[in-house]
C-alpha cells in the first residue's frame, strides 16, 4: 500500500488558522462507514447521531505550552525546543531546532534567565535528551515562559491557550490536542449524557507522531513513535459492558481510537478493552480489523498522513477520499481548527 494511494488536492486558503468563536458551531460531515454517502450538517447535529446505550470516549489529555524558544549560551544563538516526553523528572525528550548546533553539554537560556537547560545525549531519531534547571514550580515556570505547539500549518498567533485545550482537558503531558474534541462545549456534553449516552475518559499524550509525516511511500516503512496512554478500571468496564449490551462505542479522535484499540485483548473468544497504562506504536491502516470500536468522530487530516490511514481503515479508502474531495468542493475547514467528521 502507497503513500500516495491517500492524497488529495487541499486549496491552502481551506486550512483553518483560528478557532470558531463558539467551539459548537462548526460544520458536521457524516460519513457512512458501509456506503459512502455522505450528509452536511452542525456539529450540534452530533446527537442525531448517538443513542441511548452508546458510549463516547473522549482523550482527557491536556496539551503543556511544550515550545520553547531561547538562546544558546555562549552564542546566543536562537534555538527552539519542543517537550515530548517526560523521561524522568527534569528530563525531557525533546524536539530541538537546530539540531546541529545543540549537541551534547549545549547550554540554553530561556526568557530572564528563570529556566535553563543542558543537552545531555542523542535519543532516538535525532531528538534530544535536556534536563531543565529552575526555582520554583515547574508547572508554573513552563507556563509563564512556553507557548502552545501549534502545528506548522497554523501560521496566527493563538490569542487565548484554552482554545487549544478540550473542555474537558485533565491530565497534563501532550504536545498536541486532541482536536476532535476541540468541537464539544460542556452544555453539549450534557445533553449528550442527558440522552442516556455513557461518557467516559482515556488519556494518551500525544507525542512527536502528530508533527512527523510519513516520509516511505511503502506505508508499511513507516515507523510510528510511541506515545503514553492510560485506561482506567471504571472507563474499561463501562466499554465492555457497552459491546456485551450491544451498545456502540464512539471515539472522540484517533488518539482515542488508538488507545482502546491498543488496549484491546482477546479474552476466550471475544475482545474486550483491559485497565491499565502502556506505550503504544500502533498503527491502524485499511485490512486493519477493530476491536472495540464502532465509530469515530473526527476532523478533516493531512494528505498521505497516518490519521487519513485510519479512517480509510474504518470506512475505506474509496469512500473516505471521495469524502474529503466533497469536503474540498463544499469549502470545509480542514485540520486541528477545522470543521469534524463522523464516521458511524
Amino acid at each position: 500500500m502507497k503513500k500516495s494511494d491517500f492524497y488529495y488536492e487541499l486549496p491552502e486558503e481551506l486550512i483553518a488558522q483560528d478557532p470558531l468563536e463558539d467551539r459548537s458551531s462548526s460544520r458536521l460531515m457524516h460519513l457512512d462507514k458501509a456506503t459512502g454517502e455522505t450528509e452536511n450538517l452542525s456539529f450540534r447535529d452530533i446527537k442525531k447521531f448517538l443513542k441511548k446505550g452508546d458510549c463516547l470516549v473522549l482523550n482527557d489529555t491536556k496539551v503543556i505550552p511544550a515550545r520553547l524558544l531561547g538562546h544558546k549560551e555562549g552564542t546566543g544563538g536562537a534555538v527552539e525546543i519542543l517537550l515530548l516526553k517526560r523521561r524522568e523528572d527534569d528530563v525531557w525528550e525533546c524536539l530541538v531546532k537546530p539540531g546541529k548546533k545543540c549537541r551534547p553539554g549545549a547550554r540554553i537560556v530561556f526568557g530572564d534567565g528563570r529556566l535553563t537547560c543542558e543537552v545531555q545525549s542523542m535519543a532516538e531519531e535525532g531528538n534530544r535528551l535536556v534536563k531543565f534547571f529552575y526555582e520554583g514550580i515547574w508547572e508554573e515556570v513552563l507556563d509563564s515562559l512556553g507557548e502552545m505547539p501549534l502545528p506548522p500549518y497554523i501560521t496566527h498567533k493563538l490569542q487565548d491557550k484554552n482554545r487549544y485545550q478540550t473542555v474537558y482537558a485533565k491530565n497534563e503531558g501532550s504536545a498536541a490536542a486532541p482536536t476532535a474534541g476541540l468541537h464539544f462545549t460542556k452544555e453539549l456534553l450534557a445533553e449528550v449524557e442527558a440522552m442516556g449516552v455513557k461518557i467516559v475518559y482515556v488519556t494518551l499524550h500525544v507525542g512527536l507522531g502528530t508533527f512527523r509525516p510519513v516520509k516511505e511511500e511503502e506505508i508499511l516503512d513507516h515507523h510510528m513513535h510511541s506515545e503514553f496512554y492510560v485506561v482506567s478500571e471504571s472507563a474499561a468496564a463501562t466499554i465492555n459492558k457497552t459491546k456485551e449490551d450491544g451498545g456502540r462505542v464512539i471515539c472522540v479522535g484517533t488518539t482515542s481510537c488508538r488507545t482502546i484499540e491498543s488496549a484491546s485483548a482477546l479474552e476466550g473468544d471475544k475482545w474486550i478493552v483491559k485497565a491499565g497504562c502502556d506505550d503504544t506504536e500502533i498503527f491502524i491502516y485499511p485490512g486493519y480489523e477493530f476491536k472495540a470500536l464502532d465509530g469515530l468522530i473526527t476532523n478533516f487530516h493531512l494528505p498521505e498522513s497516518t490519521l487519513i490511514m485510519l479512517v480509510s481503515a474504518l470506512a475505506g479508502r474509496e469512500n473516505v477520499l471521495a469524502a474529503y474531495n466533497e469536503a474540498v468542493k463544499e469549502q470545509y475547514r480542514f485540520f486541528s481548527f477545522g470543521d469534524a467528521m463522523i464516521v458511524i
